[in-house]
């Protein structure tokens, strides 16, 4: 599903995030990544999603590596295989929450009326029944968080990329979402990297890693 062979990752400045890094994720596998604050974890998720570069190393999604692909090529990898919780969100302002949710599968071609039952039936999952027709501006940042994820997983991604999905709920809230999450690994087969400061939120995973200098070590 997703390999990293000895990726390095150096910032502005010449402050290395971390080099020779290894990461081999099964498919249907839930992998949580904790470690410091700047240790670089939002950083891989990007690096793996294609919307950064490494300095060094190879990383392989589905047998394809990311460096041979043009940045057309990768937009529509992340589109049409992947999906992205971001910690700022990015949901539109314009867009109803069931048109954001509804998204990605408009993008992909579905029918619109298909694409907005599913969106749909996503917010009722995450807890925001009734909602399709509110506003980003009428919710809380709780309530945007969980649109977001909903958005993330209602094209049925192979590999979901979570970035500190939960920072922003309260515990009730949290572990819905974290459920959310779960029930899309197994019944659909999706592959889960989860960025996480929360001891309980990596509790649900199959493998916790801890984010080094020196790469990815089982915590």
């Amino acid at each position: 599903m997703l390999s990293l062979e000895r990726v390095s990752k150096t910032v502005p400045g010449g402050r290395v995030l971390f080099k020779q890094l290894s990461l081999s994720l099964a498919p249907g596998e839930f992998v949580a990544i904790m470690g410091e604050s700047g240790a670089g974890k939002s950083t891989l998720l990007n690096l793996v999603a294609g919307l950064d570069t490494a300095d060094a190393g190879s990383i392989r999604f589905e047998g394809t590596d990311l460096k041979n692909l043009d940045d057309d090529a990768r937009t529509l990898l992340r589109r049409d295989r992947m999906g992205f919780v971001f910690q700022a969100f990015h949901v539109l302002p314009h867009l109803t929450l069931a048109q954001n949710v509804a998204l990605p599968l408009v993008l992909q071609k579905l029918a619109p009326q298909r694409a907005l039952l599913r969106a749909l039936a996503r917010l009722e999952e995450v807890g925001l029944s009734g909602r399709g027709d509110d506003y980003p501006r009428e919710l809380s940042g709780g309530e945007l968080q969980r649109v977001a994820i909903a958005r993330a997983v209602v094209h049925q991604p192979q590999l979901v990329l979570a970035d500190e999905p939960t920072g922003n709920l309260d515990p009730e809230t949290a572990n819905r979402i974290l459920k959310l999450l779960k029930r899309q690994q197994e019944q659909s087969g999706a592959s889960v990297i989860l960025v996480t400061h929360s001891s309980a939120a990596a509790a649900t995973a199959d493998r916790v890693l801890l984010l080094t200098a020196e790469g990815l070590v089982l915590r």
